[in-house]
């Protein structure tokens, strides 16, 4: 459930009623703020039904009104909330159904992967340094070690969500960061490679340059199951391992070969690596456009359309090349 608040001027109270009553929420008023220049709704909801009543709020705020919407997730309530009635509306039904977490708070939870912070960089870092290590000691258990500390669920979830909204800034942004986060983590596994006694015999490494399809499969399930419990209002804390096991090790392979002096097995590692990323960030897109995740206006929605439409057509495009580079070698 979700607790909706509002505090706005008490010119738009009538209107804020209206979009009440028709967003038919569990429970809700509307009580003075205490200055009697502002008043304060309060709503309650089960989850994913908040939208509707957000969206309206905020295109009735916006015009230079000195207004805050926020959204409190309720564990429990009391009494007991009755089940719900049919919704009449096929087309509300749906959405309410496909769409459990609100925009914002995806927004909110996906934004913050996007930025390029002191901690990113010393995770990545420090995932690079422990998967170089399980790679040559032929570790499975440090190598999933690696994978939980490595920071990249954030870029890449906040890339394809970007790509849904049509968010430009966004998009750019998590793409920074993910290329940033990737060639760091080459870039010192590089060094690892060409400095540190490296055992290249060792099978976890030699297997980052298997090129097959089940690396596709793997990729793809592991973009949609993150997207997933994104959209779903989930933790992706163990999805991010999957997403992890995606890129980070096939990155630190290249990196480790191109090192060590071996540039055919970096480049087949490296290709693992172009396949995981395309497959992680399709997957997920289409999966937020599965879950119904687009802007809030019409005019926003057209053009975000057109640029989901772009990307996942770019990236269909890279994956079916890249498939094509695996099956001939």
């Amino acid at each position: 459930m979700r607790l909706v608040e509002a505090e706005f001027p008490e010119r738009f109270r009538e209107q804020v009623v209206k979009y009440a009553e028709l967003a038919e929420p569990i429970h809700w008023r509307i009580d003075d703020a205490g200055d009697g220049k502002a008043c304060v709704l309060r709503a309650l909801f089960a989850r994913g039904e908040a939208q509707e009543l957000i969206d309206a709020l905020q295109g009735l705020f916006e015009e230079g009104a000195k207004w805050r919407i926020i959204i409190i997730p309720v564990e429990a309530t009391a009494p007991k909330v009755a089940p719900a009635e049919p919704d009449r509306d096929e087309e509300r039904r749906k959405a309410r159904r496909k769409t459990i977490a609100l925009r914002e708070e995806i927004y909110h939870g996906v934004s913050g992967g996007a930025a390029i912070t002191a901690d990113f960089v010393l995770l990545t870092l420090l995932s690079t340094i422990v998967a170089a290590v399980g790679l040559s000691a032929n570790n499975v258990a440090v190598v999933i070690g690696a994978m939980v500390i490595a920071p990249l669920l954030g870029p890449v979830l906040a890339f394809s969500f970007a790509a849904a909204l049509g968010d430009l800034p966004l998009l750019l942004r998590a793409a920074r960061t993910a290329l940033a986060g990737l060639a760091l983590g080459a870039g010192l596994a590089f060094l690892i490679g060409l400095l540190l006694p490296v055992d290249f015999a060792s099978d976890e490494l030699a297997a980052r340059t298997v090129l097959g399809l089940d690396a596709v499969a793997l990729a793809l399930a592991s973009g949609g199951a993150a997207a997933l419990s994104i959209a779903a209002g989930l933790p992706a804390a163990l999805v991010g391992v999957m997403v992890a096991v995606a890129l980070l090790p096939p990155s630190a392979a290249a990196g480790m070969y191109l090192g060590g002096g071996d540039p055919e097995n970096a480049v087949r590692a490296a290709l693992l690596l172009a396949v995981n990323v395309v497959c992680v960030n399709l997957a997920a897109l289409a999966v937020f456009a599965y879950k119904g995740v687009r802007p809030r206006t019409w005019l926003e929605r057209v053009s975000a359309k057109r640029a989901a439409k772009v990307n996942a057509a770019t990236l269909a495009f890279l994956l079916a090349v890249l498939t094509g580079a695996i099956i001939l070698l």
